[in-house]
């Protein structure tokens, strides 16, 4: 898919079809996460899909919405605070490098016809007790992976104009 495509094509995704996602395509857009920029180059992540029926049902006990549960893959995007870029009065950059790598699955995963939808609205401290996470490490977000059951509906999108403006 042209990229141009990919992007308007992307859309959140909250039904899915328990259909397994192709290894091959895990594999791409493990490629396109390992490809994403990040302060000073750091890459202070590390990204796990998880298939196993029983550490899927551990996560939707976090984050409980009934289409996540359909899905029969979800992506972890793991951060390490310890490692990560900081600012120049001290604050941790990891959700702009994690929101970057997510972007870049999301994306990817766009490309393969598959749908996601991001998740943040989870307590992060009870995602990464059942994910056996340890710090300086944290599940900062997740994605359900798989195919939509049905087309998703057209979104509408503020103009241009309002989000985008070119300063001369």
């Amino acid at each position: 898919m042209e990229f141009y495509d990919v992007v308007k094509a992307r859309r959140s995704i909250r039904g899915y079809k328990n259909d397994p996602v192709p290894e091959d395509a895990l594999k791409r857009i493990a490629e396109a996460v390992s490809l994403a920029p990040s302060a000073c180059n750091i890459q202070p992540w590390s990204f796990r899909v998880v298939v196993n029926p029983a550490l899927l049902k551990k996560i939707c006990a976090v984050y409980s919405a009934p289409w996540l549960a359909e899905a029969p893959a979800i992506a972890i995007a793991l951060g390490n605070s310890g490692v990560c870029w900081k600012r120049l009065d001290g604050e941790p950059i990891i959700p702009v490098d994690i929101g970057i790598a997510m972007e870049h699955l999301v994306l990817a995963a766009a490309a393969e016809g598959l749908g996601t939808c991001w998740i943040c609205a989870y307590d992060m401290a009870k995602m990464n007790k059942v994910l056996n996470i340890l710090q300086p490490w944290n599940a900062y977000a997740i994605t359900p992976l798989g195919y939509a059951n049905v087309p998703p509906d057209k979104i509408k999108r503020k103009p241009v104009d309002d989000v985008f403006k070119i300063i001369k």
